[in-house]
């Protein structure tokens, strides 16, 4: 049987902490797996459940959007997608007495863990106007109230609709529809606090804000470089995507300040050598400096443009432009400045370079380690002139990877989840529905965080997240969103964006990826989108936990007709009948979707046209691909401070929390830790064990304060230090973001400890 929800907070204030592991997956994560889903779910619908994982007739994990290759193992999934599963397809339901015995002013006092363990939200709820108790709403009340505050808005861009990686393509491409035939292009999403500066680089350097590579280039490569990215807690099946590619003559380079068990050795639970022995991945191990990734590779280029003979020119010739101005700022990369900014040694940068012009096909993966700096835009381009000196994009074996962490946060954004569109899709999206969508940018995650601050903003409507959880600048952000009229979460459990709310707040609970969806005309699929551009349908078999849900498309087709009503002429209840109507306008909206739906009833889909990809066609302002050459940039420490860097813990997903342990880091029972040099922690005179706040430093002089904080000696890059997030979210300054794309520079806060009141 399945266990019942904590009943109280556990304790987290006295972490256990032993040796970091340098090996993952293998027996502990089956038995991980086993444990958690049994947790959740019980024994019988555990097995029904996970052999449906990433099946072609199962549901796509909610879990990381790794993409799967043809032949699907019987257990395609690895420990945190089991975890993901298990946590959507618990059998424990948050129903309206526990919210008539659980005031809000009892939540919020709440964990996330505790939040997210009482299980499946069962019916809609209201938080009235000075009422500190939620209570059962009907649907058509919810929907009412939605569209009574949104017409009574001043403007349409004084609403905001945030939108989760986990929402469908249908759901996505019906929700940016609704806002802008509504008249709005605020449409914030969690790409804009990850993978936002990838796109931007992308967009400029290559034309398409994707990566270019397939799971058989990855396979094919003869070089991965692996920077700023943990597989082993954050994509864990890209394991064996590397041990692959290892046993085909692959070798391996990880950039990080961290040395991360899951790239140090895979111990892949699918074959006997796996769970024996494993694979070693890493060849080389590159302990950069957070933030200084761009210096790093700009050095690379630097030192293959002096080496005769390195440089592909008849690829950069054909196409390629702006050589000559990036080489020569490349040329005038400096040794002891790149060896200052990465922490690194001469012969480490010189043995990478010997990996690389020893390889004929490069790839490169990155993931948050390179996108949330103040630089990150430039520190992507320089990867991307790094492949293009070589020709390393557009051929097999080769080209960039941003490894997203969400299941579909790509798709939604090829479905126009995007506050900035392009003038192509909103002429083709008004053709299609004879409608005039707004043509002024909207607001990112960061801006709309400021109008809900300035009164800018009065109505927040989330399809799915913890918007809450996941921003920067924690008190400044839900001092904002309490500054709202209306709040609205189109959830499924709990989380801590339910309990800092506007003035009035709705919760609507949806279906999950695993619940079966039924409509008017039948059994429902949707469809993701997976980091490589493959497209394909996701089937719950479950039955829904509660009768009282809706799914997200027809949340979003009830919400528009209550808002916009009878003159919007759009067919939404056709939509919310049958989903094969929405994919049809997509086909007609959306380049690349073409016979959407006869091609995603195939088994596995399909893959999305990529011009650089299939053909070396770059789609960019000047029709080759760009180089650039952007001044090099890395954080600058005073004396006596550490740059943290915010990351998860292997219990966690997002803010999804799903225990308290980081098992390969060697933490237990806590997640109030930051790891620390024993060199950094020496100078600084803190002792193992011993309990330090964390107060972050920006030029506003505003103090932002984490307090009991565990230090942990780890072997960290010297000058840095590492802690949990959403824990220390609060110590990101809301305007200390990415230049250009706007994302939140969480992978190089300034920080200085002062030791604990309390200890």
């Amino acid at each position: 049987m399945a266990a019942k929800p904590p009943v109280g907070d556990p304790v987290q204030d006295a972490p256990q902490v032993a040796a970091p592991q340098h090996a993952a997956a293998g027996l502990p994560a089956i038995a991980h797996t086993l444990a958690m889903a049994h947790q959740q779910m019980g024994a019988a619908r555990t097995a029904r459940t996970l052999l449906k994982v990433n099946q072609k007739d199962g549901f796509d994990c909610p879990g990381c959007a790794w993409p799967e290759e043809d032949k699907r193992h019987t257990a395609e999934f690895c420990e945190n997608g089991a975890k993901a599963v298990a946590e959507e397809a618990t059998v424990r339901r948050v129903t309206p007495a526990f919210f008539a015995a659980h005031p809000v002013s009892d939540l919020a006092g709440r964990s996330g863990y505790w939040l997210g363990q009482q299980g499946r939200i069962t019916e809609p709820m209201f938080l009235d106007e000075g009422s500190d108790t939620y209570v059962p709403v009907t649907w058509e009340r919810a929907f009412d109230l939605i569209g009574t505050e949104l017409k009574a808005l001043s403007s349409p861009d004084e609403a905001v609709f945030y939108t989760s990686g986990r929402t469908s393509n249908e759901a996505a491409f019906l929700l940016q529809l609704f806002a802008r035939e509504f008249g709005t292009n605020n449409l914030p999403d969690c790409s804009n606090m990850c993978h936002e500066s990838s796109g931007s680089a992308l967009m400029e350097t290559i034309g398409i804000g994707k990566g270019s590579v397939s799971l058989d280039d990855l396979h094919r490569a003869e070089l991965i470089i692996v920077a700023g990215q943990n597989p082993g807690t954050n994509h864990p099946r890209m394991l064996t995507a590397l041990e692959k590619a290892k046993r085909a003559g692959a070798q391996i380079i990880s950039v990080n300040p961290l040395p991360e068990a899951g790239l140090e050795r895979f111990k892949n639970p699918q074959t006997p050598h796996g769970m024996l022995k494993g694979t070693s991945l890493t060849d080389l191990f590159l302990q950069i400096r957070l933030g200084g990734d761009q210096a790093l590779f700009r050095l690379l280029n630097k030192l293959v443009l002096e080496t005769p003979g390195a440089v592909d020119e008849l690829f950069v010739r054909e196409h390629t432009h702006g050589y000559e101005e990036f080489a020569a700022a490349a040329r005038a990369a400096d040794w002891e400045e790149t060896l200052a900014a990465t922490g690194l040694e001469r012969a480490d940068i010189e043995a990478a370079l010997r990996m690389v012009l020893a390889a004929k096909s490069v790839v490169v993966c990155w993931a948050m380690g390179l996108t949330q700096h103040k630089h990150s835009v430039p520190t992507i381009r320089e990867v991307v002139n790094f492949l293009l000196l070589r020709g390393n994009i557009g051929r097999t074996g080769a080209g960039v990877c941003p490894v997203r962490g969400h299941s579909n946060v790509q798709g939604d954004r090829t479905m126009g989840i995007f506050e900035r569109p392009s003038a192509a899709f909103l002429d083709a999206l008004d053709e299609e529905f004879g409608i005039t969508s707004p043509r002024h940018h909207g607001y990112d995650v960061v801006r709309a965080i400021q109008a809900l601050r300035d009164g800018d903003a009065k109505v927040f409507f989330a399809m799915g997240g913890n918007f809450v959880a996941a921003t920067p600048d924690t008190l400044v952000t839900e001092a904002a969103m309490r500054r709202a009229r209306l709040t609205v979460h189109v959830s499924t459990k709990l989380n801590r964006s339910h309990v800092v709310t506007g003035t009035r707040a709705l919760i609507l609970p949806t279906l999950g990826r695993t619940d079966k969806d039924v409509q008017k005309s039948g059994k429902q699929f949707v469809t993701v989108e997976d980091s490589m551009s493959m497209v394909h349908a996701s089937r719950g078999n479950l039955p829904p936990a509660s009768r009282h849900l809706l799914s997200e498309p027809a949340i979003v087709a009830r919400m528009a007709r209550a808002t916009l009503g009878k003159e919007s002429a759009t067919p939404w209840e056709e939509f919310e009948r049958d989903y094969a109507t929405i994919r049809d306008r997509i086909s007609r909206v959306v380049p690349g979707f073409e016979d959407f739906n006869s091609r995603v009833a195939r088994p596995g889909g399909f893959t999305l046209p990529h011009g650089p990809r299939d053909d070396r066609r770059f789609p960019t302002a000047t029709g080759k691909a760009n180089f650039t050459a952007a001044p090099v940039e890395h954080p600058h420490l005073p004396e006596g401070r550490l740059l943290l860097q915010t990351l998860r813990s292997h219990d966690q997903y997002n803010t999804t929390i799903y225990g308290l342990d980081d098992r390969y880091r060697g933490i237990k029972d806590g997640r109030r830790v930051v790891l620390v040099n024993p060199e950094d922690a020496a100078a600084l005179g803190l002792a193992d064990g011993s309990y330090t706040d964390l107060i972050s430093e920006w030029k506003d002089g505003v103090e932002r304060r984490a307090p009991g904080f565990r230090v942990v000696h780890y072997p960290t890059a010297r000058g840095c230090a590492a802690a949990y997030y959403p824990e220390t979210n609060v110590l990101v300054p809301l305007d200390a973001t990415a230049d250009t794309s706007n994302t939140p520079a969480s992978k190089s806060v300034v920080i200085r400890l002062e030791q604990s009141a309390a200890v």
